[in-house]
């Protein structure tokens, strides 16, 4: 009978002991903070560029701003009369600049000469003087690629209209630069010269050109660098060409067309 008890109180110590364990377990799982969670989102979309005109950048490093002002650089006048540069084309695919070419005043000869055009010049750039470069912008969103073509319109002519017969415009150190992520156009002719046809008029020719998935952003082809700009570009003219004491001048046009991959 005594065993009996013995075991009862046992078995009524270890219930209660039991009871005080989970006890203890579901008040410290209580005691714990209270989380919830909840999504909210967030969206962003873009469409293609408006027809606001992009300035011109600094060819050399893109998107660099002047340390002293603060703005973005300005080409300045580069030819004679200090006529100011032409704006550049609107829209999402656009020409932003191309340097007008100055060869300077030379002396009448009568043997072959290479002339040099001058850098172009800056006004609000540490370095006032920078690398002659036409620069272009594709805004449109789609990866879709371009083509850049130029062509001198005619052979140089005078005032009186003479013509300086054999003249050749010559481009070097071709070099593309850019601040965009997008993978560059990687088709580019390291250098070519501008070729004057039998009638008269200047042939086209592909100079740059973004394949499919190349060339979102702003992109500039520049001849030359800081160091080599005044020696990237220069004009050839014939010891045995008649030339007058006068002006001379032509046109140079730069086209840009959606057509990707051109590579001629």
């Amino acid at each position: 009978m005594k065993m009996s008890t013995n075991l009862k109180a046992l078995g009524v110590a270890t219930t209660m002991l039991t009871g005080f364990v989970l006890g203890g377990s579901v008040t410290a799982h209580a005691d714990e903070p209270e989380s919830k969670s909840y999504n909210s989102n967030a969206m962003i979309q873009f469409e293609a560029g408006s027809d606001v005109i992009t300035p011109p950048t600094n060819p050399t490093d893109p998107g660099e701003k002047d340390k002293d002002t603060g703005e973005i650089v300005d080409p300045g006048p580069t030819l004679p009369g200090g006529e100011v540069p032409e704006k550049g084309t609107s829209g999402p695919l656009s020409i932003d600049y191309a340097s007008s070419l100055n060869f300077g005043t030379q002396k009448i000869t009568s043997t072959d000469q290479f002339y040099k055009a001058a850098p172009q010049q800056f006004s609000n750039r540490t370095k006032p003087e920078g690398p002659n470069y036409v620069q272009v912008t594709d805004g449109r969103g789609s990866d879709a690629g371009w083509t850049l073509q130029v062509k001198q319109e005619s052979q140089f002519k005078s005032t009186k209209d003479k013509v300086l017969t054999g003249a050749e415009i010559r481009f070097t150190n071709v070099q593309v630069n850019t601040a965009s992520a997008s993978p560059k156009p990687s088709i580019v002719k390291p250098s070519f010269a501008l070729t004057i046809k039998e009638d008269g008029t200047g042939a086209a020719q592909t100079i740059m050109s973004a394949k499919t998935d190349e060339g979102s952003g702003t992109y500039v082809l520049a001849f030359g660098d800081d160091d080599s700009a005044k020696d990237s570009i220069e004009l050839f003219v014939p010891g045995s060409t008649t030339k007058y004491a006068d002006k001379y001048a032509t046109s140079i046009t730069w086209t840009l067309t959606d057509v990707p991959g051109i590579d001629e």
